[in-house]
């Protein structure tokens, strides 16, 4: 397994539904953890590499309605 950490800057804060949806992002196969920064307007996914993409990891917080951006 190889670890990596993405950083993503969030287009919009997150409300109460995305924040539960967050929690979730986790269960993915490959996603390890998904961090909050303290400022609130980013985050850290780290994941699998062995087992997803970027572009994956992307994906996947798109598909649950989390609007980020590369850092």
């Amino acid at each position: 397994m190889t670890r990596v950490q993405m950083h993503f800057r969030l287009r919009k804060p997150l409300d109460e539904a995305t924040m539960t949806r967050l929690s979730g992002e986790h269960t993915l196969y490959g996603i390890q953890q998904v961090k909050l920064n303290p400022a609130l307007d980013g985050l850290m996914v780290e994941y699998d590499a062995s087992r997803l993409r970027p572009a994956e990891v992307e994906a996947a917080l798109a598909g649950a309605g989390i609007s980020v951006e590369p850092r």
